[in-house]
């Protein structure tokens, strides 16, 4: 218990380092030379940033020793081990490009993506029957390694597409920009929702019959805008759900889904209100002293190295390990789907960059869709479609 406590302190710790890193690195943007290795608020943010990941290394391994396995065996585990990992790939690109305004933009996303599974389960638990397998800690680190490569060509498509679209008249362009900060904005509305509720200990519970006539109990700690499946309300003094989900689909974690978009919604336009303009609009003068062509190379690199890691890991460990625990290569389980076409998106990104020249905005589109992509796959995937991968 003692080493468990020491991993989540230092959990908390790389947190806050990573908090302070965007600091240092936003003071940055506001000195002319910060394009280069002269900035000394680049310099350290560089260094806290580091000693976050240092730190959070620690959390890592003092967790293993806790739990006896590695720490990427659900949802809570993964989901900081991702953040780990992009943590890991923005150091590695910022020490060959040093571009600082990467940093302003990774450290937020990181902070988000941490503070997002401490809203799941933290306690440890053994490894059940399915995951007691060394190919979990090859295939899920590797899997998220890629993805954590290939979210950072996510973080300088956007910091091109803010500096690049004009944001002086509406457009298809402005739109999608808009939605993509909206989408952000969700990730903090479901951090606001579930904190809230928590605090409050809000409680709801339904039971319902499954597919197989089998009577279920689900206790929700948010009011239930989605209900079970034929779910009959237990908790007097309760919201009734409005509508009711097909059995297929995980009712108590899509009613989360639909409160972050909504309360996202709320907090979107109460930006535009405040800022009386668009947020992009509003973003523009940050990336002012951006070189794009130099961004652009950060996320074409970016896909380079992560689109083999991935492969490898979501793909081709993933299929030597569903033989071993399933007798087959492949059996079009909702995760596997999602994997094969986050591959087929990333093959097509360098399709049309290296045949098609399809570079600068076209390029920082595409690796915005992409890390939608692997963003559904982590977040609706895993909390909506019930499939094999459930468990996690």
């Amino acid at each position: 218990m003692e080493l468990a406590s020491l991993s989540s302190n230092l959990l908390y710790a790389a947190f806050v380092l990573y908090l302070v890193a965007t600091f240092f690195f936003g003071g940055a943007i506001r000195d002319k030379r910060s394009q280069s290795s002269v900035s000394g608020w680049a310099k350290i943010g560089f260094v806290v940033t580091v000693i976050g990941f240092m730190t959070h290394l620690g959390y890592f391994f003092t967790r293993w020793i806790a739990g006896g396995h590695a720490p990427v065996s659900n949802l809570f585990e993964f989901i900081v081990a991702f953040a780990m990992m992009l943590v890991g790939a923005f150091i590695l690109i910022y020490s060959i490009y040093r571009v600082s305004i990467l940093g302003l933009f990774t450290m937020p996303v990181v902070v988000l993506i941490i503070a997002y599974a401490s809203m799941f389960p933290r306690e440890l638990s053994p490894l059940i029957p399915a995951l007691q397998s060394d190919w979990l800690y090859i295939h899920v680190t590797t899997a998220a390694l890629g993805e954590a490569i290939l979210s950072i060509s996510f973080v300088a498509g956007l910091i091109y597409l803010i500096k690049a679209v004009d944001q002086t008249k509406a457009g298809k362009k402005t739109f999608w920009l808009e939605f993509v900060l909206y989408s952000l904005i969700s990730v903090i509305s479901f951090i606001i929702v579930t904190t809230s509720f928590n605090f409050m200990n809000y409680e709801a519970t339904f039971t319902w019959v499954d597919s197989n006539d089998q009577q279920l109990k689900e206790t929700y700690s948010i009011p239930a805008l989605v209900g079970p499946n034929q779910g009959d309300l237990q908790t007097d003094n309760r919201l009734a759900p409005i509508v009711d989900t097909p059995p297929l689909v995980n009712a108590k974690k899509l009613n989360t889904l639909v409160w972050s978009l909504g309360i996202g919604l709320a907090l979107y336009t109460l930006c535009r209100l405040v800022l009386r303009k668009r947020l992009g609009a509003a973003l523009k003068p940050v990336v002012k002293n951006v070189s794009l062509d130099l961004v652009d190379e950060i996320s074409y690199r970016s896909v380079v190295i992560g689109f083999p890691v991935f492969t490898l890991g979501a793909l081709i460990f993933a299929m030597i390990w569903a033989q071993i625990a399933w007798t087959r290569f492949w059996g079009w389980d909702p995760k596997e789907v999602w994997a094969l076409i986050t591959f087929l998106f990333y093959a097509a990104f360098l399709h049309l960059r290296l045949s098609k020249g399809w570079h600068g905005e076209k390029s920082a589109w595409l690796a915005v869709i992409g890390f939608a992509i692997i963003m559904f796959n982590l977040i609706a995937v895993n909390l909506v479609i019930a499939g094999l991968h459930s468990y996690a």
